[in-house]
Formats: C-alpha cells, structure tokens, sequence
C-alpha cells in the first residue's frame, strides 16, 4: 500500500508543477493591444503591465543610437514616447508615419520600453487597383471574304 501512496503523491506533485507552470507561462505572455488613448486613460494600473500599444510614428521622432531606438507614436493629438532596446533588428518597414505595434512595459516615467517592434507601411497591405481585364483577342478578327484576293497568274 505504500507504494501507491508513494506513486499517488509523485504524481500529484508532477501534474501540479506542470499546471503552475503552464498558468504561469500564460499570464507571463498575455497582452492586451490598447491604442494611445486608452493606455492613458489606464493611469497607474497601466505602469509595469504588459501591453501592446499601436500608432504611427511621429515625423522626425526616431533616434537610433549603439543599444537602443527611441521614437514617438503618436494618434491624433496624444503621443507616447517608446525606447526599443531589444536584441532583434527593427523591421524595414519602421520609417516616419509607419503604422507600428511595440509590446512592452510602460515605466513610472511616462517612457514606454519596448522589448519587440512590429510595423507595417499601410501601402503594402493595400488591395492592387483594379487593372482593365487582358485578353488573347486584341481586335476583331478579318472575315475572310474582306481579304484581297490574290489570285494566281493565269487563273480568275
């Protein structure tokens, strides 16, 4: 009978490590998207949360130095001021009036500190515009009939 207490109790304590980590693993990679205005209308509770926050990027406002990028994304008339000190490269698509998504933490400062960037140009994701249709036929086809006959020597 020991044994199977013994065995009950390893099992329980492996099933139980396993659910603490997985609860949290989840908690530790949850975020919520919020736009500039809402993470100012967060206040305080938004400070040392872990939030995706998305907005353009403000003209003129992104400074690369060795081991950080600092920039400010901007909606409307209220910006927010992003440091991006992470390890991977900043996609190409990160330029002046870019739509950009920062996943981080926002400090007692005021200074969003990014840990990863994503941006997109809205013209890459952009339908085509619509091209007039090609086909194989270019113009009406001749009737035969409204050829010029070319008749061999000595026949009519």
């Amino acid at each position: 009978m020991k044994t199977y207490v013994k065995f009950g109790t390893l099992m329980v304590v492996i099933v139980g490590s396993l659910v603490w980590l997985a609860v949290g693993g989840v908690k530790d990679t949850k975020t919520y998207y919020k736009t500039i205005p809402e993470l100012q209308q967060m206040g305080s509770a938004a400070q040392g949360a872990r939030l995706r926050v998305g907005g353009d990027i403000q003209p003129g406002s992104i400074q690369k130095s060795a081991n950080e990028v600092r920039f400010v994304m901007h909606q409307g008339t209220q910006t927010l001021r992003v440091v991006y000190a992470g390890s991977d490269p900043l996609p190409d698509t990160f330029r002046d009036n870019a739509q950009a998504l920062a996943d981080g933490r926002l400090g007692s400062d005021g200074v969003f500190t990014a840990n990863k960037i994503q941006a997109k140009c809205a013209s890459k994701y952009e339908s085509k515009p619509k091209q007039p249709a090609l086909t194989h036929e270019t113009a009406p086809a001749q009737k035969l009939s409204s050829l010029p006959s070319t008749t061999a020597p000595g026949r009519s």
